[in-house]
């Protein structure tokens, strides 16, 4: 696909309401106002003369959160979105930063500017007036881990039991989000307890020793965490939601995120994006891409 039909379907693409995979909510984002009143149109003018100065492009990312981005064997950080942010950069001749970040800092660390982007599994769903976002990515899903042994066999047989969650993860607003969530929002109602904890290592490890009788998380990550710890887990068929990843951007910084987005939509056309997926195959990335040509 050539660039004029890249940045053709792009600009359609972005007219579309985020309702299903391939849409997008920027127009939204490109009107809103900030938290502290400031126009965003203006913000948006005043970086769109930076961007063609760029020279590096800092990703802010979760380093425990397999396969999109943790450190592997060698102590280098990678995964799905590091790889994708890799190609995005030498396209674009930019230097790849990776900035493993504290999550629940995330927008901290974005607004600061110590950030380009939050890149990492990131979570649309409920946030979509909080960032300037890319197209979603994946489709994925919040799905429950048990023991293998245990006797939970749906959702419905959490009740009275204590169930873990990642602090600021999709996971928790899955459960807890009041939005449209009657459903999750009873479900949890019914727990003990909703444990919260820094990491996913951390919430197995809570698993692993029964203090605590299910995690909720991404199936990617869900995943990733039955297949390096054996067969003393499982994935229940019974799920929480399903939801889409973005990468986000500051709201307003509309010029980086057009840039970002049509190298992306490059990548799908000529079939690189595809060929990064594959890499993770363990993980069924490529079932999940819903980023079309």
């Amino acid at each position: 696909m050539k660039k004029k039909v890249i940045a053709l379907f792009l600009t359609a693409a972005m007219a579309v309401t985020m309702t299903a995979c391939g849409g997008s909510n920027t127009k939204t984002n490109d009107n809103a106002k900030t938290d502290a009143g400031v126009d965003t149109e203006a913000a948006t003018d005043a970086t769109a003369g930076a961007e063609a100065d760029r020279t590096t492009f800092t990703v802010g990312f979760d380093a425990e959160f397999p396969p999109y981005g943790f450190m592997d064997d060698n102590g280098d950080y990678t995964g799905f979105d590091l790889d994708l942010a890799q190609e995005v950069c030498d396209r674009n001749g930019w230097e790849l930063v990776k900035k493993p970040i504290n999550w629940d800092s995330k927008d901290m660390e974005l607004n600061s500017g110590s950030i380009d982007c939050i890149w990492n599994g990131f979570t649309m769903t409920g946030r979509e007036d909080d960032y300037t976002w890319s197209d979603p990515y994946i489709d994925n899903s919040i799905v429950i881990v048990v023991a293998a042994d245990s006797d939970i066999q749906t959702k419905a047989d959490l009740a009275g039991k204590i169930v873990a969650v990642q602090a600021d993860s999709s996971g928790l607003s899955a459960l807890t989000s009041e939005e449209d969530n009657d459903e999750n929002l009873a479900l949890t109602a019914t727990f003990k307890e909703l444990q919260q904890v820094a990491d996913y290592n951390t919430a197995f490890m809570n698993l692993e020793s029964g203090a605590v009788d299910a995690v909720v998380l991404d199936i990617g990550v869900a995943k990733y965490q039955l297949g390096s710890r054996g067969d003393g887990f499982k994935i229940l068929d019974d799920q929480i939601s399903t939801e889409q990843y973005g990468v986000g951007f500051k709201l307003g910084n509309t010029s980086l995120r057009d840039k970002v987005q049509e190298t992306l939509y490059e990548m799908v056309a000529d079939g690189t994006f595809n060929a990064i997926a594959e890499k993770y195959s363990d993980y069924n990335l490529s079932e999940m891409i819903c980023l079309e040509k």
